[in-house]
């Protein structure tokens, strides 16, 4: 089947499918959008709701469908999964999901052999992983949601640690998705100025310190979130609209997205978050990154620590 080009699927409707669908009708990236869920109704209920709002945005169909609608779709963001349960980490939930995606992802690939599968469920890296295998898709076009999130919780929280617009800031997390991410402090700059010395220029000297605090802050956001509302949901449907962008407008972004690894740093046949060129056709290359032996280390470790749950699941 020929993909539409303007053409997107949201698999899985709860607070984060459904947002993420929200957040891409706002955007106007695409003319026409499928909802698939295993409760249709939820989908019907969704798709309504927001085609209701539709006289005050642009032009786009929204309905509730089945796998086979998602056929021609340039892009399936696949959401589905269990949620994270308070006190419960995002490796407790690998197995339930990995036997979710079991039946999701062949369903897909049985019907969509040419478009783009966005993982963000979690843990996405593992999901990510699982989901190239289970769709025997090319890699560079499956991936997942990764560190997209992370790094903007990053650059939101160095922006109001400086008091500065965090769309200046450039940094990023790398590793996995979770417990074991990195904050790669070695590449951090604010507009072409190494971190420590824009810190100096407002005021801030203690840098192991604060970058500690921010590090832990950035880990600990989703668990803080969740404490507080129950699920985090409007921070990553935000990330899919701006990866979808990406994809759509083929604007060779460069992204921290989770993809298989091949060798950088030590680290092979696993899927995990590095920056990446990210346009139409998908992952397009790794972007190299200067990191200290320290955070290559805490790199490798990540991806081993990914690397023993998947030996436990797939």
């Amino acid at each position: 089947m020929a993909l539409n080009e303007r053409k997107v699927a949201v698999v899985g409707c709860g607070f984060v499918g459904s947002a993420s669908a929200f957040a891409l009708m706002e955007s106007g990236l695409f003319s026409e959008m499928v909802l698939i869920d295993v409760n249709k109704e939820k989908a019907e209920g969704e798709a309504l709701d927001i085609s209701h709002g539709l006289p005050f945005a642009k032009p786009v169909q929204i309905y509730a469908g089945d796998y086979r609608d998602a056929g021609d779709a340039a892009v399936v963001v696949v959401t589905a999964g269990a949620g994270q349960k308070p006190g419960e980490t995002r490796l407790d939930l690998v197995k339930k999901n990995v036997g979710i995606f079991k039946s999701i992802i062949p369903e897909i690939a049985k019907y969509n052999t040419e478009g783009i599968l966005l993982i963000v469920a979690n843990p996405v890296d593992i999901l990510t992983y699982a989901a190239a295998k289970l769709s025997g898709f090319p890699e560079n076009r499956v991936f997942g949601s990764g560190t997209v999130l992370d790094t903007a919780r990053l650059k939101y929280l160095l922006g109001e640690h400086l008091k500065i617009d965090s769309r200046s800031v450039h940094a990023c997390i790398i590793g996995e998705h979770g417990d074991s991410e990195i904050a790669a402090w070695s590449s951090a700059n604010v507009s072409g100025i190494p971190l420590n010395d824009f810190c100096e220029m407002r005021g801030h000297f203690e840098h192991e310190k604060s970058m500690k605090e921010i590090a832990e802050n950035v880990k600990n956001s989703a668990y803080k979130i969740i404490e507080k509302k129950g699920a985090t949901y409007y921070g990553i449907a935000m990330s899919v609209r701006r990866i979808c962008e990406a994809i759509v407008r083929d604007e060779k972004s460069i992204l921290p997205v989770s993809s298989i690894q091949h060798g950088e740093f030590g680290i092979d046949d696993v899927a995990l978050s590095m920056p990446a060129i990210v346009g139409r056709s998908g992952v397009e290359g790794a972007v190299p990154i200067r990191l200290s032996d320290e955070e290559k280390k805490a790199l490798k470790a990540s991806a081993d620590t990914l690397k023993e749950v998947l030996s436990g699941v797939l």
